[in-house]
């Protein structure tokens, strides 16, 4: 019996490790079976691959040399697509692009322009302008979550995302 043991457990430790071994090193993006939005289902680093998680951006402009900062930005849509483009802009600094977001979360204010309610189709409007293109395909996997407010009452929108080096 303790042999029969053995056996089974050196073969479960093959079978485990063995398939571990024969995985890829890219990153794997999993679809949603059935594409309801474009998101993937979930997203597969693997080791060995640097993640770098940015701290939540807002629709922010930071003052130019003159001290001026931009007026505040109306509607989801509006700063969802300007707290993109600025996450964009950080990922290159640090030498990554949107294709290497694994994960999203943004965290969205209900709009007053919708009578206070969640403005998804507004956020979802920008985001699709940045993932799932002809020119950026990749497909991070995304969480989006109602909140009561952030830091500036003007806010309605802060994304933070998680990336991974290719």
């Amino acid at each position: 019996m303790t042999k029969a043991l053995r056996i089974l457990s050196i073969g479960t430790v093959v079978a485990t490790f063995g398939g571990v071994a024969a995985r890829t090193e890219e990153i794997v993006r999993y679809p949603l079976p059935t594409p309801i939005a474009p998101i993937s289902l979930g997203v597969e680093v693997p080791a060995g691959k640097a993640l770098v998680f940015l701290s939540g951006a807002v629709p922010f402009s930071f003052p130019d040399k003159d001290g001026k900062t931009s007026p505040p930005l109306i509607g989801t849509q509006a700063q969802a697509k300007f707290t993109l483009e600025r996450i964009r802009q950080s990922l290159e600094a640090l030498h990554l692009t949107l294709a290497d977001v694994v994960f999203l979360r943004a965290y969205l204010v209900g709009d007053p322009a919708t009578g206070g309610k969640l403005d998804f189709n507004g956020f979802n409007a920008a985001y699709k302008q940045f993932f799932g293109t002809a020119e950026q395909p990749a497909l991070p996997a995304r969480t989006v979550v109602e909140v009561a407010g952030l830091a500036s009452p003007e806010f309605l929108v802060e994304i933070e995302v998680i990336a991974a080096r290719r």
